[in-house]
């Protein structure tokens, strides 16, 4: 005949029950990540793993070519020999800038798990101060 178990037994497998269910609910963590090569054909090295183009969405300001529209003005400011020609005025603004810059080989990104898949978010470029 089996023994009963304790209550002190009992509730040892109750708590790690709960635990492991706990643990499984986490949500996914933040991590960095190193490219090693540059857009379209990315590369990035999180912990002992490569993530290629085919595993992660990236954010589309890190891609050479991302543009965006700016609307706005620029501050007062005045300058020149003091002639009235030159007294604080501004300018609007009313244009696209296109981006050149893209991730580079040594940069670091944050690496974002996303939930279901084998996929994930390349949300920014990182530095450590």
């Amino acid at each position: 005949m089996a023994q009963i178990p304790t209550v002190e037994q009992s509730a040892g497998h109750l708590v790690d029950t709960m635990h492991k269910i706990s643990k499984s609910e986490l949500p996914a963590r933040t991590r960095v990540g190193k490219v090693l090569a540059s857009p379209p054909d990315i590369q990035v090295q999180l912990d002992d793993i490569i993530l290629t183009k085919e595993d992660v969405y990236v954010s589309a300001y890190l891609l050479s070519g991302y543009t965006r529209h700016v609307v706005g003005e620029t501050s007062y400011r005045g300058g020149g020999s003091g002639d009235p020609a030159y007294e604080s005025h501004n300018h609007p603004v009313d244009n696209d800038e296109t981006w050149t810059d893209t991730l580079v080989p040594g940069d670091l990104v944050t690496v974002i798990p996303l939930e279901g898949d084998q996929l994930y978010l390349i949300e920014d470029k990182v530095i450590k101060l």
